[in-house]
């Protein structure tokens, strides 16, 4: 396939255009030649030196990340940032970016991977940035303890395994979890808009520390089941979606523990 081609696919099943004034994320193709024919595409959560190492070891032309590599647009290609740009060129592989479009599609994001995990049912757009949303609200099957609902957020792929409960918990919200609204990656800072929503959970990757308090003033249980784990979903239905469009994929994981 047309490496142009396939980023144009990309672009517009994403809906990418729509985030471009609300995202500081060079989204689309970041490097490459539009002229390239792509045949085995690499995925993974972050562009950095050790995910294009793997990608040009799997013999990948492409690498389709979350995590790019240019953020508010590049200014001088010095250091990491020439490093990265370098492994790209050298080994010949394009690097197609998606953040914020990522988070938010509704079937193909990372919300919308975390939901499906957890089984939520009748979802709505959540997460309101600008004129687009980048999460899922939604509605257990059946009321859930936090316990429960930990219990199903624990072994995301690129959480520690070393610890009995890697998801941390703000328990702060009634016994009974139903209403449960997503924003992957740091989206603690959309609490308020849950409590408007009627929101009994709110499950993001990270937090900042004031989110302890804005919890419990707000009546609301948050969940942190950390940053790279709730972001590994995007991608992976990215790959999916490459191999249904005829093309070789490899999946590169590279968990950071974060």
């Amino acid at each position: 396939m047309d490496l142009s081609e396939y980023a144009r696919r990309l672009d517009d099943r994403l809906d990418t255009a729509a985030y471009t004034d609300v995202d500081a994320s060079a989204n689309g193709l970041q490097v490459g030649p539009d002229d390239a024919e792509i045949e085995r595409v690499a995925f993974a959560v972050d562009a950095a030196g050790a995910t294009i190492e793997a990608a040009a070891e799997a013999d990948a032309d492409a690498l389709v990340v979350h995590h790019g590599i240019s953020w508010g647009g590049i200014e001088r290609a010095t250091g990491v940032t020439y490093d990265r740009i370098a492994a790209l060129v050298e080994n010949d592989i394009a690097l197609y970016v998606s953040h914020l479009p990522l988070d938010g599609h509704p079937d193909l994001g990372n919300a919308a991977g975390v939901a499906d995990a957890i089984g939520l049912a009748a979802r709505e757009p959540f997460g309101t940035l600008g004129p687009v949303t980048i999460g899922t609200i939604g509605e257990t099957a059946r009321p859930r303890t936090t316990a429960a609902l930990r219990e199903a957020l624990d072994g995301f792929e690129g959480q520690p395994d070393d610890e009995d409960a890697p998801t941390r918990v703000v328990d702060a919200g009634p016994d009974e979890i139903e209403r449960v609204a997503v924003v992957t990656g740091s989206g603690a800072d959309w609490l308020d808009e849950a409590a408007e929503a009627d929101a009994d959970a709110l499950i993001t990757g990270e937090g900042k520390g004031k989110v302890y308090h804005e919890a419990r003033e707000a009546g609301i249980t948050v969940f942190l089941g950390g940053h790279y784990a709730t972001e590994t979903f995007g991608v992976r239905s990215l790959q999916s979606l490459a191999e249904e469009w005829g093309l070789e994929t490899a999946y590169v994981s590279h968990p950071t523990g974060l």
